[in-house]
């Protein structure tokens, strides 16, 4: 079982980069299980790294879009060596047709130590999905199923069925008014508009919520302590199938073992997490092709 100190960041100032309102989840959880006095950087322009609604493009992955609001986040608070972000992703699943997939990373970054800790959630739980629309009424049929007003939509031009946001942009569509306005507005300008769920974060509960799940995951590797060096971090990096079929004894996609290694000291370990010495054959891809 994983060692687990009790709040070891107490009393520590943080700086937690954000200017959609995520503290409201992040910040309690940090300061109920590590003991963190998190210090939001409402100075910075988040924005700059890019947004959902496509005026600024994210330059790299999630996660070099997280360490530069941290970075940004230090130049804001200078005294501070404690920093957090968050970044969200959200497209379609990769294997299932027709679904979105919602991918939220919460880093940690302690510029003291170099120490760096990643929380992340993947969900299908997620309110994502966009409509090009030529009326009113399709607007606002669409707004219901995306739990609008309480989940905000984002309304845009329109270019060969795809966003056109240069043409016309409205992000703080708050009322079925405001929304009929924006449609109309965007559909003269371009005779359709593109409809869109607003992905940020003070604007999208259900986002809200799997946000929170990436602050936990971060405290839950946190407290997995390295057996070698004892630093935090020491957690799964791979999943080895391979559980042999009852029947013809092939390996089989059935997870057998994982793989749990160390960022700071390189200490690996191999764990078995199979229940059971054989796979049913039901998972068999000779046996139940």
């Amino acid at each position: 079982m994983p060692r687990q100190l009790a709040r070891p960041y107490q009393d520590v100032p943080a700086v937690l980069t954000s200017m959609h309102g995520k503290e409201r989840v992040i910040a309690p959880i940090l300061r109920d299980e590590l003991g963190l006095n998190i210090e939001v950087a409402t100075d910075v322009d988040t924005d700059q790294f890019g947004t959902f609604s496509r005026e600024v493009e994210r330059k790299g992955s999630q996660l070099d879009a997280a360490r530069a609001k941290i970075g940004a986040g230090f130049d804001y608070a200078r005294q501070v060596n404690v920093g957090f972000a968050s970044e969200g992703s959200f497209g379609p699943h990769p294997y299932i047709p027709y679904v979105a997939m919602g991918r939220e990373l919460v880093l940690l970054v302690d510029r003291a130590s170099g120490f760096e800790l990643t929380g992340y959630d993947e969900t299908l739980e997620t309110n994502f999905a966009q409509a090009v629309v030529r009326s009113t009424d399709c607007a606002l049929a669409f707004a219901d199923r995306a739990g609008f007003p309480e989940h905000g939509l984002i309304v845009m031009g329109c270019r060969e069925e795809k966003p056109a946001p240069e043409r016309a942009l409205n992000k703080d569509v708050a009322s079925a008014a405001q929304l009929e306005a924006a449609v109309e507005q965007a559909i003269g300008l371009c005779g359709s508009a593109f409809v869109e769920t607003d992905m940020r974060a003070h604007r999208n509960p259900t986002r809200m919520i799997a946000i929170a799940r990436a602050t936990r995951d971060l405290v839950r590797r946190f407290h997995c302590r390295c057996p070698n060096c004892d630093q935090p971090g020491f957690d799964v990096v791979d999943r080895l199938a391979g559980l042999p079929c009852a029947w013809c004894g092939r390996q089989t996609s059935v997870v057998l073992a994982e793989v749990l290694a160390c960022r700071s000291c390189g200490h690996s370990e191999k764990r078995s997490v199979a229940a059971a010495t054989v796979a049913d054959p039901g998972q068999c891809s000779n046996c139940n092709p």
